[in-house]
């Protein structure tokens, strides 16, 4: 697992408040985690905060699953 899944993944799971164990990389952030609007819009905020980076809102709004967030976020994190 790379860094930057491992910190999503505990980025979701602290954001939504749910089980390690369901967050996967196919995990649908509504669908499967159970996410309303309002922790959406929390979870982008977080992976900012997370990452030290800025996301553009609309195509970040288009991202619905973990596995699509780690390789969204990847595009905004310098690499070592």
């Amino acid at each position: 697992m790379s860094d930057i899944e491992r910190r999503v993944k505990e980025v979701v799971v602290r954001t939504l408040d749910v089980d390690p164990g369901r967050v996967t990389e196919n995990a649908h952030f509504v669908r499967d985690l159970g996410a309303t609007s309002i922790q959406s819009i929390e979870l982008v905020a977080a992976f900012e905060e997370e990452f030290d980076i800025e996301m553009e809102e609309d195509k970040a709004r288009e991202v619905q699953t973990v596995g699509e967030a780690v390789e969204f976020i990847a595009q905004y994190v310098p690499k070592d």
